[in-house]
């Protein structure tokens, strides 16, 4: 498995997984191949590129939890999937969306701008909150259509409990929507056992796939409530076939997929699920929080070292984040950067992300140029 990870052979370890993931090199293979085949024969092999989109469709369905193939589209990216809900549902003047302040732009914009149909989004403060599901679950109420979260949030690793928030908005009657983008291919995932109407994410990040392609899962009785704010040839059943006078949208959630497909894209994703389902999504996340145990252990453990991000384990996913109290963030992030480590500052922390390819060695690598960068700095 760890041939799979060229990056690994640089002395500098890689820690930006949730910004942009390294390809492995059964995913580069397969985009190289594509090219190879495409350059040569065209589209000879079609079909056979349609039969690979089959299981493509069936691993991202393994890997959220997903009844059938059949509840999942491929898009182009997480804010599409954000926006055919947004866009897409029958909202009427009063109602309200509740989701977490400091939600990324993407998972933020699309329902902001709702407010022209009078639509009000409220946005709760979770991380000041006792209990951060609680707080999301009293904004709702009779007027509340949908809860959006993030399951995993992008600047300090925050881990909802998915299936507390499922049950609850079950009971009230309200859609629940999971931008999932900092979890799938880091931590398992069911769309079932946490009620999960709709999910979105892009495959670039700990997918380790390419940009350009993202899987949208949509629960089955929602389809029909989505207005289709696209039509196209690719959204029907036996897209193929050109003969025909009827076009009606198919019932699967390919009648989100209104044009071509990204078929270099989807050979790249399909090696990357299989890589990771392969060795097993439990296995994988073990490996992930082991990462971050190992990392919180060691920034806490460093004089004037502040971990910004929350240490409760049912709280840790791959993400930590951290600030010195008398080095600016933005300064440790340079100097991290000229020793070739990759990593990003969010909110005003340092984050940084391994994932489950990676261990002790790459940690430990950052921890002593971490070490010498604050001894040089004070």
């Amino acid at each position: 498995m760890i041939s799979q990870f060229p990056i690994l052979e640089h002395a500098a370890p890689y820690l930006n997984h949730a910004a942009v993931g390294p390809w492995p090199r059964c995913t580069a293979e397969a985009a190289q191949a594509f090219a190879e085949e495409n350059m040569r024969h065209g589209s000879n092999n079609y079909i056979q590129w349609m039969e690979r989109e089959k299981e493509l469709r069936k691993n991202l369905a393994l890997m959220t939890g997903a009844s059938s193939p059949d509840d999942i589209a491929l898009l182009k990216n997480t804010t599409e999937g954000i926006s055919l809900v947004a866009w897409g549902l029958d909202w009427q003047a009063g109602d309200n969306v509740v989701l977490p302040s400091a939600e990324f732009p993407s998972n933020r914009l699309p329902w902001l701008a709702q407010a022209e149909r009078g639509v009000e989004a409220r946005e709760i403060d979770i991380r000041s909150a006792v209990d951060a599901e609680q707080a999301l679950i009293d904004a709702m109420d009779s007027n509340t259509r949908l809860l959006s979260v993030s399951s995993v949030q992008w600047a300090d690793g925050f881990r909802f409990d998915l299936e507390r928030l499922g049950e609850a908005c079950r009971k009230r009657d309200v859609l629940f929507f999971v931008d999932a983008i900092q979890q799938l291919g880091a931590l398992p995932l069911d769309v079932d056992a946490a009620h999960i109407d709709f999910l979105a994410a892009d495959a670039h990040k700990w997918l380790l796939g390419p940009e350009g392609i993202a899987v949208f899962y949509c629960r089955a009785e929602q389809r029909p409530r989505l207005k289709l704010m696209q039509q196209g040839w690719h959204m029907v059943d036996r897209f193929w076939d050109f003969d025909r006078n009827e076009w009606p949208p198919s019932e699967t959630a390919i009648r989100f997929e209104a044009g071509t497909p990204n078929s270099i894209g989807q050979a790249a994703l399909h090696a990357s699920t299989a890589l990771l389902l392969e060795l097993g999504m439990d296995r994988v996340a073990q490996r992930v929080l082991t990462n971050t145990s190992h990392l919180l252990e060691g920034l806490r453990g460093m004089s004037g070292v502040r971990v910004t991000s929350r240490i409760e384990a049912n709280r840790q996913s791959g993400i930590v984040s951290f600030v010195h109290e008398r080095i600016d963030p933005r300064a440790i992030y340079e100097a991290l950067k000229k020793e070739g480590i990759s990593c990003a500052v969010r909110e005003g922390s340092v984050r940084i992300s391994p994932h489950f390819y990676q261990g002790e060695k790459e940690l430990e690598a950052f921890f002593q140029r971490l070490a010498n960068i604050l001894q040089e700095a004070l």
